[in-house]
């Protein structure tokens, strides 16, 4: 069978309608995500750093809240020093919220003082995920 072009175009007018797009604008509903890095690779975490910025972009800032939780091999990427630092602060000043896991911390002897500047501590990294689960948070590993 050919396909003519105002064929084409009356099948996409169909799928158009029995399928419309979300209308992410028109959505009044704040958006929760918690986002778990465990490893120690900037890839990672500039992937981490990316779909945060790409949900805040695509939902708006002030309807999606964003939480990056760290914890095992991945709290190393939160040093003040780390090579993904400059992405961090700017997350941090659009919102995102870091968390160091406390556990991890203690067990590699890191202090806040070793964490760049804005990243928060939570008691329990795999806690802070469980709570924000149960509180109906997306839950996304990177």
């Amino acid at each position: 069978m050919i396909i003519t072009r105002r064929r084409l175009l009356a099948l996409a007018a169909c799928s158009a309608l029995a399928f419309p797009p979300l209308s992410i604008a028109a959505d009044k509903k704040p958006h929760n995500v918690v986002i778990h890095v465990t490893d120690n690779d900037p890839a990672k975490w500039n992937q981490a750093l990316n779909n945060s910025a790409n949900l805040q972009k695509a939902m708006g800032r002030d309807k999606v809240n964003v939480e990056i939780v760290v914890n095992g091999p991945g709290l190393d990427m939160m040093k003040f020093d780390s090579i993904v630092a400059g992405r961090m602060a700017e997350a941090i000043g659009n919102g995102v919220e870091l968390m160091a896991c406390g556990a991890t911390m203690k067990a590699a002897n890191v202090t806040e003082k070793d964490l760049h500047n804005g990243v928060k501590v939570v008691p329990g990294g795999v806690v802070e995920i469980m709570l924000k689960q149960e509180a109906g948070w997306t839950y996304l590993k990177i």
